[in-house]
């Protein structure tokens, strides 16, 4: 029988619950013990979020260096800022040090983008080929992040290898021509590692886009072809065909991403080569525009990837 007391059943401990005790009622018609388990729900699916993403990266970090392909980038920028420095630095000394700078920007206007687009443009197609992307879109992450933590991911292991290739050459700088060189060099090789990771953004927004691996090389390797080759063929044509001015020169300079590269490091030296830098005086950029110029081509890209995966069928 009631004897008009709320029922109370035991507990563990010797304690009691009530068990007819009502729960606070908030004005939607829920309850305050409702709301508090939905906000912590929501917030523990935030920080799970986050922690995938972060999870993500070291985990296409970790397949890249299992893979040795980061190995043999680091090696063959290794081989190529040595004999760089070597023949060009040795003989004659520090006045042959603008020349060098000038030699590493020229040549790696090929080498950078073509070792940057090779790493990229299996990344989304190739998971997704190979099945381990569907695993990715399982976890409580949005298909966009997926798309950033593998971009994240290779780009940290990209920058790594390249910069671990750059350290040659730097050391037999400060042994040909001394520690007034380690800045310039310095800024160069950090100018190749951003070029670097705005071309693995164009080759990640490449690798979302195509249906296979063999149309995502096809792209890479002519967006490879139009930014080393044919745009400055283009421009040139353009500037002396059309007499171009200043305004027109900058935006065909920040368009690509090499060119960006080319002024980057050449602000480092007095020596102006040859083809399209004979054009850079009349610009009228600054460092910090190009530098900003280089990080947009490297946000950008991805952000459009992050979008399109959306439309991707698995």
């Amino acid at each position: 029988m009631s004897d008009g007391k709320s029922s109370a059943d035991p507990t563990p401990d010797g304690g009691v619950v009530a068990a007819d005790t009502p729960a606070t009622r908030l004005h939607d018609g829920g309850t305050e013990e409702n709301a508090t388990t939905t906000a912590t729900d929501d917030f523990a699916l935030a920080r799970l979020a986050d922690n995938s993403l972060l999870t993500i990266a070291r985990r296409e970090y970790r397949l890249a260096v299992r893979s040795r392909w980061a190995l043999g980038v680091a090696l063959l920028f290794g081989l190529f800022t040595a004999a760089v420095v070597q023949f060009g630095a040795s003989s004659v000394g520090p006045g042959r040090f603008d020349a060098v700078i000038a030699t590493i920007a020229e040549l790696g206007v090929y080498l950078v983008p073509l070792t940057a687009l090779a790493v990229g443009y299996d990344a989304i197609v190739g998971a997704d080929e190979r099945g381990s992307l569907e695993l990715l879109l399982a976890l409580p992450v949005t298909k966009g992040r997926v798309v950033v933590g593998i971009a994240v991911g290779r780009a940290a292991v990209l920058s790594g290898a390249m910069l671990l290739g750059f350290v040659p050459g730097a050391l037999l700088t400060v042994r040909h021509i001394g520690l007034a060189s380690v800045g310039p060099y310095a800024a160069v090789a950090l100018a190749a590692v951003l070029t670097a990771c705005a071309m693995l953004g164009v080759s990640v927004l490449v690798s979302t886009v195509a249906r296979t691996k063999t149309h995502a090389l096809g792209a890479a390797l002519a967006i490879w072809l139009w930014v080393a080759l044919l745009h400055d063929l283009v421009a040139l044509g353009a500037v002396a065909g059309f007499d171009l001015g200043s305004g027109a020169i900058a935006a065909t300079i920040l368009l690509n991403p090499v060119d960006c590269f080319r002024v980057l490091a050449l602000s480092q030296v007095d020596v102006v080569a040859g083809g399209f830098g004979s054009v850079l005086a009349q610009a009228g950029l600054t460092t910090p525009m190009v530098a900003a110029a280089l990080v947009a081509w490297v946000v950008v890209p991805v952000g459009i990837a992050a979008k399109l995966i959306q439309r991707r069928r698995l």
